[in-house]
């Protein structure tokens, strides 16, 4: 492609003392993104003196109202959950509208089952999987822990909620501003919703996988930023060019 043959280089030493060094090194490195767990990007928003943009740590949740296609419901679940369940835009936490749950729980449970899903829920949500589900479902009392936490595996979190105002709260309390979608066939929960969660990528009737660049038409993804300056989302290589004003003038002086 003609590009230089050092315009991508490689650090091999693993010690964080280069990490480190390399977030000091403002004078030659004008933004880093940093890609792993917490404790990484917490170690670089402390350390670095240059721009950082973070992001792909996602707590992502799906609310599911009483409105929901039943249809629609267990297909969505299960690919958010368990199509790549290793990566920061698979479902962890999913939300049941009261109204709703005891026609919903039960064919999510059975399809998450089929696929080794342990189910993590609260108390009324694991009386309704423990009546109507198998004895080998993998079923299990939510801790508080369980909130807010991202699995990166093949682990669930259920809570029933009231309604879409104590989902609203809950996501509020617990989401990372990665991923989130909704669940209905009612158009203005579905746009209060899309309008209320502060997160990177909201969506309705669909799954939270597609938060991705490519997915989202910008080619090969660098990063996805829950941050909101200055790029939020799914990151290709538009997200991280910046301006240069030309200005070409012959005596102009300002008055």
């Amino acid at each position: 492609m003609g590009l230089p043959a050092d315009v991508i280089q490689l650090i091999e030493d693993p010690d964080r003392e280069r990490v480190r060094e390399l977030l000091t090194l403002d004078k030659y490195v004008q933004m880093i993104i940093p890609r792993g767990g917490a404790g990484l990007h917490d170690f670089c928003r402390r350390t670095a003196t240059i721009p950082v943009i973070t992001g792909g740590l996602g707590v992502c949740h799906a609310y599911v109202d009483h409105t929901a296609p039943l249809e629609q419901v267990a297909p969505i679940i299960v690919n958010a959950k368990v199509q790549r369940p290793s990566v920061c835009n698979a479902l962890d936490t999913l939300l049941v509208e009261r109204a709703a749950a005891q026609r919903v729980l039960p064919r999510v449970g059975a399809a998450l089952h089929q696929h080794g899903v342990e189910l993590r829920a609260d108390a009324e949500a694991l009386q309704i999987l423990q009546e109507t589900g198998e004895h080998e479902w993998n079923v299990v009392p939510a801790a508080a822990s369980d909130w807010g936490t991202e699995f990166m595996a093949l682990i669930l979190s259920i809570r029933i909620v009231d309604d879409l105002d104590q989902a609203l709260e809950h996501i509020a309390t617990y989401s990372t501003g990665h991923s989130e979608t909704i669940l209905t066939s009612d158009h203005a929960a579905a746009e209060r919703f899309l309008n209320e969660v502060d997160s990177a990528a909201v969506y309705a009737n669909a799954s939270t996988r597609f938060t991705d660049g490519a997915q989202l038409g910008l080619g090969a993804e660098i990063a996805v930023s829950t941050q909101k300056l200055h790029a939020r989302g799914p990151m290709g290589l538009h997200e991280l060019t910046s301006y240069k004003w030309v200005v070409r003038g012959n005596g102009h002086i300002r008055e």
